[in-house]
């Protein structure tokens, strides 16, 4: 399956593995699409014929434990300590929304993930790794690195960080639930330009 830079820039993706720990989300990817509802700002969704219906708990579980099943994966073959502890922590947080798991996925919307800052290359250093896979992100030749609006420094391999935003909707490191921070931008914004009185 190609990577999303590959997409986006239109390469074809090679037959060799570029990267030893590099999450396979493409169950996950498909589950979610038969899980979440089609984004009405999305030109080629079609509304779903009940607007009413919601996902079925068993599925959103479901949902959850692939995530968790990749995290607990990628901790059995961590390189370090402190990945090893965040990849756990991170499923240990999993674990809540598969034994009960919530009625909708608060995750963002793909067009958020798709809007993320990209990191341009030529600023990362020979040492700075993702958080999730732990693998240099200069080690891939085509690295797609996003930055979170959290903080700075919360950068991840699209492909890692993508599945947890879009299932948590919070950042893997702080856990600020990124969909309200940026709600609550808008809502000020619109607050400013009725105080100028250029609505009035």
């Amino acid at each position: 399956m190609a990577t999303q830079y590959e997409i986006e820039h239109n390469i074809k993706p090679s037959s060799a593995p570029r990267r030893r720990r590099q999450v396979d989300m493409t169950t996950f990817t498909s589950h979610l699409s038969q899980v979440v509802a089609p984004s009405t700002t999305s030109p080629t969704s079609t509304p779903h014929n009940n607007p009413h219906a919601v996902p079925n708990p068993n599925d959103i579980s479901a949902l959850y434990r692939l995530l968790q099943d990749q995290m607990g994966t990628l901790a059995t073959t961590a390189p370090t300590p402190e990945n090893r502890a965040f990849l756990e922590d991170l499923v240990t947080a999993l674990e809540l929304d598969v034994s009960n798991p919530p009625t909708a996925i608060p995750g963002v919307s793909q067009e958020y993930v798709d809007s993320l800052e990209r990191v341009p290359r030529k600023t990362l250093k020979k040492e700075d790794t993702c958080p999730i896979c732990a693998e240099a992100y200069l080690d891939d030749k085509y690295c797609l690195v996003v930055e979170l609006p959290c903080h700075h420094s919360h950068k991840f391999d699209l492909e890692c960080v993508g599945p947890w935003l879009r299932s948590k909707g919070t950042c893997p490191l702080c856990r600020k639930e990124l969909a309200k921070k940026k709600e609550v931008v808008k809502e000020d914004s619109e607050e400013e330009d009725d105080m100028d009185g250029l609505y009035a």
